[in-house]
């Protein structure tokens, strides 16, 4: 394996890791509201569910896709729903950044559970392993999957740290609720998106 694969490989993933998304989004909100220490709950979540997907990938169940077709329209839709619900979750929030907002924290198996019905990451699993790894070699699916694993880690990180960051000059309820009202209507764009690829 040589050094200009594994650029390319922690390019792509940088790519498609940082920018702006779904999980991101809801990094970025749990560190203005949570903080960044209770976010990181939700970013190894995330995380993990990501690279767990990224290697199932990679050891065939995007065969799984050609065979049930549907099967991505149903995750595509799940993944609408699941926005939505976020987005109103981000709506009710009223900004307050006492004790009962603890039991609203993303958690891990949130985070988790958001890259299963995330189509981004469901694409950036099927483009990235077609790219690096299509001739199938556990080696590579492997070694894909950790520089993954650790650019995806520290991207959300990077998202939850700015949200914290924020939050130092939010501090008033009333603009942490824009700020989450302002994330909440991303979501609902990002799930109007889904909904017209589905038409």
């Amino acid at each position: 394996m040589n050094l200009q694969l594994y650029l390319s490989m922690s390019a792509f993933a940088l790519a498609a890791s940082i920018s702006p998304g779904p999980v991101n989004i809801v990094s970025l909100s749990a560190g203005a509201t949570h903080g960044f220490r209770a976010t990181m709950r939700h970013v190894s979540g995330a995380t993990f569910g990501f690279t767990l997907l990224l290697l199932l990938i990679g050891l065939g169940l995007n065969k799984l896709l050609v065979v049930f077709p549907k099967f991505t329209v149903w995750v595509q839709w799940a993944g609408v729903v699941f926005l939505v619900y976020l987005a109103w979750q981000l709506l009710r929030d009223n900004g307050q950044l006492g004790d009962a907002e603890q039991m609203r924290r993303p958690s891990y198996l949130s985070g988790a559970l958001m890259q299963w019905l995330n189509p981004k990451a469901w694409l950036a699993s099927v483009a990235g392993m077609g790219a690096y790894a299509s001739d199938g070699s556990l080696s590579l699916v492997v070694q894909f999957a950790l520089i993954y694993f650790v650019v995806c880690y520290l991207s959300l990180a990077v998202w939850a740290y700015v949200g914290a960051y924020l939050a130092r000059y939010v501090r008033n309820p009333i603009y942490l609720r824009w700020l989450n009202r302002t994330l909440a209507v991303l979501l609902l764009v990002s799930a109007g998106f889904l909904m017209l690829e589905n038409f």
